[in-house]
């Protein structure tokens, strides 16, 4: 599945954004019944080979995943500006929201997860390589696992920053 930020804004371009998507992702893990096979986070868009464990939803999950994400990310825009497009930012999603019927204020992600039901371990093996390729054909990093917001590094025997569970 891809979650991807309203109008491809590259939100995920501070550290502290970056970390907020893995301290979360970790959070959903360890309490909310997540299980994560893959991982990549970009700047603007971030890829999950997941599932949920019984009882719990996927939809439940990511909705709660994308809320407080947003959250934490929006009072950091507004408070500490450490952001130099923090009022650019701020006043496109705030436009955006106020379009949209269903948003109260910001409007900070697209709608849905776009999920893709993984049918064979070939397909799996196929979009674990698109997940993990993803900064090296934007050229960020020339070998995936030097990616450090990726479970590529997981794959090639590094401990990365979410907590995965291996194919």
């Amino acid at each position: 599945m891809t979650l991807t930020v309203i109008d491809w804004i590259d939100i995920f371009t501070r550290k502290e954004f970056k970390i907020e998507v893995v301290d979360s992702l970790n959070y959903c893990i360890k309490n909310k019944g997540l299980e994560v096979f893959a991982w990549c986070l970009m700047t603007n868009h971030l890829h999950l080979l997941a599932r949920a464990k019984e009882p719990f939803h996927l939809s439940d999950i990511l909705r709660d995943f994308k809320s407080h994400v947003a959250r934490k990310v929006l009072e950091s825009l507004e408070k500490e500006s450490i952001e130099s497009r923090a009022k650019w930012v701020l006043d496109h999603l705030k436009y955006r929201g106020n379009i949209s019927f269903k948003v109260k204020d910001y409007r900070f992600w697209e709608n849905g997860f776009h999920p893709v039901e993984i049918s064979s371990p070939h397909f799996f093996e196929q979009k674990l390589n698109y997940i993990h390729q993803n900064p090296v054909r934007a050229m960020i990093v020339e070998e995936d696992n030097h990616y450090l917001f990726s479970s590529a590094r997981d794959y090639s025997g590094i401990k990365g920053l979410v907590d995965v569970s291996l194919y």
